[in-house]
């Protein structure tokens, strides 16, 4: 097993706010304006589909891999000097459309993970293609996973005991279904031995959806770090590796685990 306690502690910023239903420009001013005066940072989250809101308009709405919101997001890191993520559409080379999530690095490189698990009851299924690949980065020695919204419910696709130190999700998760995500993110948490991070929008969407928020920070044992409420704006965090590892010392539950593969 790594030696967690030797890494240093992870700052993380998540982002949640409103956003303007399919208008590119004002949501990536809207987030541009936010993150002007951000504290420095390891690893920023903002909300999936944060530039155009949650949307099955996918052959308008799309962009290029490395399309305008791509290279806002890579600007955005480089100027931070820090990972900047969040989940957009992208038509990729076969001509699919893919809810795509954006891990931008400051030195320029990027990675993705796209959205395993689509939102049937919007049919989501019929206008984007599911991915099939799990996604882990290194930043700081801290192993992460990114995840998107609709993956929260299925807790296969979320597991990794033994390797992940902080699983993260980005949503668009309407208010109507607040009290699943409140308990769906501390049972990921205590489940998988790591930190849990959630980022969900604010606001009203075109169809009349209101979006509470509750975009919140877990430890491993479920118990909130930071959590946002209704409110927009940036909330920071630092995630400390020694508490992670000290926790596993004391409560291996990782060793009794099923195995399985995805």
């Amino acid at each position: 097993m790594r030696d967690l306690s030797a890494l240093p502690d992870l700052r993380l910023a998540i982002v949640q706010g409103p956003l303007q239903w399919h208008d590119v420009p004002a949501n990536l001013a809207y987030f541009s304006n936010v993150l002007a005066d951000a504290e420095p940072v390891d690893l920023l989250l903002l909300p999936e589909m944060f530039n155009t809101g949650f949307t099955m308009d996918s052959a308008a709405q799309a962009e290029p891999e490395m399309g305008p919101t791509t290279q806002w997001l890579l600007q955005q890191a480089q100027r931070l000097n820090a990972v900047v993520c969040g989940s957009l559409i992208v038509q990729v080379a076969d001509g699919d459309y893919r809810n795509r999530l954006i891990w931008a690095r400051p030195d320029g490189s990027l990675a993705h993970y796209d959205k395993r698990h689509l939102f049937r009851m919007a049919g989501e299924h019929h206008y984007f293609t599911a991915g099939t690949e799990q996604l882990q980065v290194e930043l700081k020695g801290w192993c992460i996973r990114p995840l998107i919204c609709y993956d929260l419910r299925f807790p296969v696709w979320s597991r990794d005991a033994q390797h992940t130190d902080l699983l993260f999700y980005l949503a668009s998760w309407p208010a109507a279904r607040r009290a699943a995500w409140n308990h769906l993110l501390p049972a990921r948490a205590i489940e998988n031995l790591c930190y849990v991070a959630g980022v969900n929008r604010t606001g009203v969407d075109q169809q009349g959806h209101h979006y509470s928020g509750d975009s919140q920070v877990l430890d491993f044992m479920g118990e909130p770090l930071v959590t946002a409420g209704d409110q927009a704006g940036i909330f920071y965090v630092s995630l400390q590796a020694a508490k992670l590892a000290e926790f596993k010392r004391r409560f291996p539950a990782y060793l009794d685990a099923d195995t399985f593969s995805w």
